[in-house]
Parts: structure tokens; sequence; C-alpha cells
């Protein structure tokens, strides 16, 4: 079981909270707006609480699910209170045609919020490639990224409580390339597949893990 705080009160949000719950795990709501935390913690009910913005989080483990140009200001006006935690990014920084990245650089939301955490906090990208309503109601396969292998743990082990399979792309600077295949989701989804109806997944064909 995990200690689960999420920095958020949307639609993604309030679906891994309740995952979350029903993988046994613990949560804490907190948001800017703290009405709409305390909402959302009472619709999610299991005994989820509420914080207050801006302060300490109760959960080892902190998703920050805002929109992606919310992440940074958001880690930096937690600022020490994120000593120590795992953060998890799991935003999407889409152009304006969703047919690319907002920012140009070879860099990624992830990469620019370890850049605003403390130094004892590790953040990890991760279930950025999920459309909302498959992670609520599917099995998908979780990409993610990060520079510190006891975080990625402790992230997988959450992933695999949702009864999903976490997959380690590598380092964080492969963040940049997740936020890509977030894209590429966005493209097959008007496209080739044609629906908003299905996950990125990986097929190892080999024995042992499948």
């Amino acid at each position: 079981m995990s200690s689960i705080s999420i920095i958020g009160t949307g639609n993604m949000a309030r679906t891994i909270g309740a995952r979350a719950l029903a993988g046994g795990n613990t949560v804490e709501i907190m948001g800017r707006d703290q009405a709409k935390a305390a909402d959302l913690a009472e619709a999610l009910g299991r005994g989820t609480t509420t914080g207050a913005w801006g302060t300490a989080p109760a959960g080892d483990i902190v998703i920050v699910a805002l929109l992606y140009d919310g992440v940074v200001p958001a880690v930096t006006h937690y600022g020490d209170a994120l000593a120590g935690k795992v953060i998890v990014d799991i935003s999407n920084p889409f152009n304006a045609t969703f047919d690319g990245l907002a920012h140009r650089e070879e860099t990624s939301i992830a990469q620019e919020a370890a850049k605003a955490a403390p130094a004892s906090a590790t953040v990890v990208k991760a279930f950025n490639t999920v459309f909302r309503h498959v992670l609520e109601k599917g099995r998908p396969d979780v990409f993610l990224a990060g520079d510190d292998a006891r975080a990625k743990a402790r992230v997988e082990t959450f992933v695999e409580s949702l009864g999903l399979r976490p997959w380690d792309v590598g380092g964080l600077k492969m963040a940049h390339w997740l936020e890509g295949a977030g894209v590429l989701t966005v493209g097959l989804a008007n496209n080739g597949v044609g629906t908003l109806d299905f996950a990125l997944s990986v097929t190892a064909l080999r024995a042992g893990r499948q």
C-alpha cells in the first residue's frame, strides 16, 4: 500500500484517486480551491482526506494532476514542503493544434519540475500516454521515466496496485519522448485508430514478463 497525495481536482485526479483507493492505497486531495478539494474527497470516499494548498503533502508519492502550464508553478509554490517526496508529473504539453509539443527545446515538464523541486525530492514522469477514460475503465500499460531507481520502484509498486503494468523507459530525459508519445496517441486517435478507446502497450515476445 502506498500513501498518495494528489495535487489537483480535475478528471485525472478523480480517476487516479478512485483507482488508488480501489488498490488499497490512502489518498489525500489538495487543490487551490479548498471547496473543490473537499467535494472530490467526499465523492471518492473510503477515508480520502484533504490538505491545504501549499502545505506539506501527507503522501509519500505526490501526483501533480494539473494542466502542463500549472505543474512547475505548483512545484515552485510548494517548495520545501515537497522535500523527500516522489513527485509524479502526468501532464502533456500539447501545442494549440495537438500535433506537437508546446515547448520547442528538448526538455519536458518533468525535467523542468525537477529543477524547481527541492534537492531531496525526485520526479518521475508517468500516466501521460493514457487517456483518462481508458485509465478509468481499462487496464493500460503505464510508461514511466526518472533518474532515481528507488523512486521509480515505488511508482511501479503503486501502478501495480492499480492492476496495471508499469514499464520503465529510462532516465528523466526520456520524459521528453514520453511527452512525444502523448502527441502520438492523439495522432493515432484522430487518424489510424479513429477512436480514443485505446492505449499504447508492450507485447514482450519472450518467456517471462507478459
